[in-house]
């Protein structure tokens, strides 16, 4: 197929866009590379798929032209702001795509506290762009990135698809709740089968400055320490990363298809009479955060300095995710565990950023 994937500087992004081309596919990528956080961590992202730039050499990609990878002829980028709309449909024309995996959104609970704009802009306006495009250029497989966020609230666990989600307690997590509603709109319209995907902590090499492993990995390394929120009992079901791209690959070659039997009465929350659908993807086996660190540790061979503190404003104390439909549907099982997780993501760490143990 050929796919236009959008966050390919982020995390889950550059890995899936390795993993797209290996097999066959053709990638056109598209991120806006903005400073959220360390822009070398996207920059090395790029380059791994043979898109090169650097801020080091004082180089940057030019905005809104299409770059052919050194490495792969198949894998193409363009550095894009989703709430460009001229600039989208005219890819969208040009490039013709069999389907769209949209993965590029500002993100971060705690950031939305404070900018509130960002998410708007980008997670709001820049999805119906793409919803627009999808519309007018005849492309109807569209997978998206929602979060396990949406839940809010909620506090009957393990988080199914089949629950409200209609008290989040983020701006990032409402703007993940519009996204799920403006694609069933726009499924039941338009006819484009439209598949969210609810992200539960995601963790590996590449992964997010921002996040838990990183921060702590970096405090470790460098003697200080660390905030751990809610005293340390919070319940994470965090996901490594191949599990994730494997799930998402499973759902880009399965698109939504309309529930037969829904009705609105009757019909499940998570799909629809249109081609609508929602998953769960998860690692479906919480770990305790004290037991997160404590494997950081392990690997690292010394013990982090922990400063305990309240729960923040717009974080819950606990995700756990029922994949039960990934499983039935796309036969979907993560491999990965915890230990052998953080270990890969040591590992990396240590090579990227030179450090020594």
């Amino acid at each position: 197929m050929k796919i236009l994937l959008t966050g390919t500087a982020g995390f889950i992004g550059s890995h899936l866009a390795i993993r797209l081309l290996d097999r066959g596919d053709e990638v056109v990528g598209l991120d806006n590379i903005n400073d959220y956080y360390d822009q070398n961590v996207k920059y090395g992202r790029l380059q791994r798929g043979g898109i090169i730039s650097t801020l080091e050499e004082g180089k940057d990609i030019p905005y809104g032209e299409l770059l052919t990878s050194s490495t792969n002829s198949n894998y193409k980028f363009i550095k894009l702001n989703l709430e460009d709309k001229d600039a989208m449909f005219k890819l969208f024309e040009d490039e013709k795509f069999d389907a769209v995996c949209h993965l590029a959104a500002q993100a971060g609970v705690r950031y939305s506290l404070t900018n509130p704009d960002a998410y708007m802009g980008s997670n709001i306006i820049g999805f119906m762009n793409i919803l627009e495009a999808c519309r007018h250029h005849n492309v109807k497989n569209l997978s998206y990135a929602s979060s396990s966020s949406v839940y809010g609230l909620n506090e009957e666990l393990p988080f199914s698809t089949e629950h409200n989600v209609d008290h989040p307690i983020s701006l990032y997590a409402a703007s993940k709740k519009s996204n799920e509603l403006m694609a069933h709109t726009y499924s039941h319209l338009f006819g484009i089968s439209a598949t969210g995907l609810r992200f539960f902590t995601v963790y590996g090499p590449w992964g997010r400055p921002d996040m838990a492993l990183f921060l702590f990995t970096k405090a470790a390394l460098e003697g200080k320490t660390i905030d751990v929120f809610n005293n340390g009992d919070m319940l994470r079901d965090f996901t490594y990363i191949d599990d994730i791209v494997e799930g998402v690959v499973r759902v880009i070659d399965n698109p939504a298809s309309k529930d037969e039997s829904w009705n609105g009465k009757i019909g499940r929350v998570s799909t629809s009479s249109a081609a609508y659908k929602v998953y769960n993807i998860g690692n479906n086996n919480p770990v305790k955060l004290m037991d997160f660190i404590t494997a950081i540790e392990n690997k690292l061979g010394k013990q982090i300095d922990k400063n305990f503190l309240p729960l923040q404003a717009g974080d819950v104390p606990a995700t756990f995710a029922n994949i039960d439909d990934l499983i039935e549907d796309l036969d979907y099982k993560p491999q990965t565990s915890v230990q052998d997780g953080i270990n890969q993501f040591v590992d990396w760490y240590l090579k990227f950023f030179r450090h020594n143990k």
